[in-house]
């Protein structure tokens, strides 16, 4: 008998639908084709411990299944429900009328209780877009799959309740999200705000500009001077997700197995901060079996490098490409997949080996040359890349003591919002551009023109302070940002002092 059951294999952040053909004839022999891996050919002894202890018989007779289209291979274990349910229908122990209603996935344990998968969410969308009436998955990844609308959601706990219900025996109950309930009640909930921070003025003007204009940032300064407490804070600034920037960016995490189970949609944008041994796979995805990096994983959020001179000189170069394109093409011999990497690179590091060059009351104890050698670690197009370099000095005893609340996140926030507002308006006509940091010559010529006070100022300043070619642009893109922050127009002079200001390591003779 032949029977046909329904799941799915993810490339990249999509699905394809995978048809799984069971065929059982007389003989004793077990095949699986269509390109399985090891986790998939391992489904048989799970299968077959699975039905005895919920008390179903494996086949005896030749069994042949196929994973079709048999040119996709076919990996992991999410597999076993899906193989399992056809199987025994194939053998005439479950009615088959129901399977090409439902797409099925999950691991089963001995026991045949299910294991939570990888992936749910972009599945569940191409179940919807393929026309399924429902999906049927483990209980822990339901609300996960249960934010695409217009798809019954069922989540089990054991293979017997898959077996009951396709037989029609018992009924489930479909899990229900309110999707847009939830993404609109946790968007405010954040575990770190601007108010705990005292002092720093100076740099948190800079976060704000940065998450106006969606800018890169460097912070160099001490150790001990706040760096990476100012960047866990960004994220409390920045502007709260939509809602289809929310899906996306579940789906990253979805495919990568990182949302927890008993989550729907993200709320938050995501903050990753990889440590410095990390490796050019785990930054821009890939690998054996193809996972999304963390400049993937970062994608409508903040990618933090911290001590960013201790990071593989490979690694970071690695990031030049997507920081361009805002998206990495990952291909091997085997197959091709691209991954969205529209992140915010925020960056610290000390200005020398030994922390203390500038200190205002430490002396550097590097050897001449030492504090140049530590910069050029980072390489200049990569720098060139990073709009906003901004030194930090240490917080003065007056303003750790001061008990005066400091400006909230939530203030801060509001200025941000009606930034972007404004930058989504000017470039509404413009394809895939959504702020200022994405602005390119034409858009530069177009919305960044000062006038001749300005022109002035910026002649004067890259001839003065031996400001280099590239900075040209990054201060336009920059200053832009600073103006729709005070809702002006047209760009100032005002405007250019402070976008001149945050360009510390294009000065010629820095760190000498």
């Amino acid at each position: 008998m032949l029977v046909k059951s329904f799941a799915a294999a993810v490339q990249g952040i999509t699905a394809t639908i995978v048809t799984i053909e069971v065929n059982c004839t007389k003989g004793v022999s077990f095949f699986l084709v269509g390109l399985p891996d090891v986790a998939v050919r391992e489904s048989h002894e799970r299968i077959i411990s699975a039905l005895q202890v919920n008390g179903y018989k494996f086949p005896g007779n030749r069994v042949v299944v196929n994973m079709a289209p048999a040119d996709i291979r076919k990996e992991g274990s999410a597999y076993d429900l899906p193989l399992a349910v056809a199987i025994l229908a194939a053998a005439g122990q479950v009615d088959s009328s129901r399977l090409d209603k439902y797409l099925m996935m999950g691991e089963l344990s001995l026991d045949g209780s299910l294991m939570p998968v990888k992936g749910v969410l972009p599945i569940a969308i191409k179940a919807r877009e393929e026309g399924f009436k429902g999906f049927i998955l483990p209980r822990q990844n339901a609300r996960e799959a249960a934010v695409v609308n217009n798809l019954e959601v069922f989540g089990v706990d054991n293979i017997k309740e898959v077996i009951e219900f396709v037989d029609g025996k018992r009924t489930l109950d479909p899990t229900e999200v309110n999707t847009r309930e939830e993404f609109y009640a946790k968007q405010e909930a954040f575990q770190f705000d601007f108010s705990d921070v005292r002092g720093q003025e100076n740099v948190k003007r800079a976060l704000e500009v940065s998450a106006a204009g969606g800018h890169n940032l460097l912070m160099v300064g001490p150790p001990g001077s706040g760096k990476s407490m100012l960047a866990k804070r960004l994220p409390s600034i920045l502007p709260p997700f939509t809602l289809q920037e929310s899906l996306e960016t579940t789906k990253i995490h979805s495919v990568a197995g990182k949302i927890g189970g008993g989550s729907s949609l993200m709320t938050q944008r995501p903050f990753r901060a990889p440590h410095h041994s990390i490796s050019n796979v785990a930054m821009v995805g890939g690998g054996s079996f193809p996972q999304p990096g963390e400049i993937s994983l970062s994608h409508n959020g903040v990618l933090f490098l911290d001590e960013l001179p201790e990071f593989n000189r490979n690694v970071l170069e690695v990031m030049r490409q997507p920081l361009e394109d805002r998206q990495i093409c990952i291909s091997r011999a085997r197959f091709t997949v691209n991954y969205p990497a529209g992140f915010m690179l925020v960056a610290s590091m000390n200005p020398c080996p030994c922390g203390y060059y500038n200190h205002p009351d430490r002396a550097c104890l590097c050897a001449p040359g030492a504090v140049q050698k530590y910069m050029n670690k980072i390489s200049g197009p990569l720098l060139d890349r990073i709009d906003i370099q901004i030194e930090i000095v240490p917080v003065p005893f007056e303003k750790i003591s001061d008990q005066t609340p400091s400006e909230p996140s939530a203030e801060v926030r509001e200025r941000v919002i009606k930034a972007r507002a404004i930058q989504e308006k000017r470039f509404e006509s413009f394809d895939g551009i959504y702020c200022n940091a994405q602005m390119e010559a034409k858009q530069l010529h177009q919305f960044a023109v000062p006038d001749a006070a300005g022109l002035e100022l910026l002649k004067q300043a890259m001839t003065r302070l031996s400001l280099s070619a590239r900075a040209y642009d990054r201060i336009l893109k920059v200053s832009r940002t600073i103006a729709d922050l005070d809702g002006a127009d047209t760009i100032k002079t005002s405007h250019l002092a402070e976008a001149i200001h945050y360009r510390n390591l294009d000065r010629e003779g820095w760190g000498m």
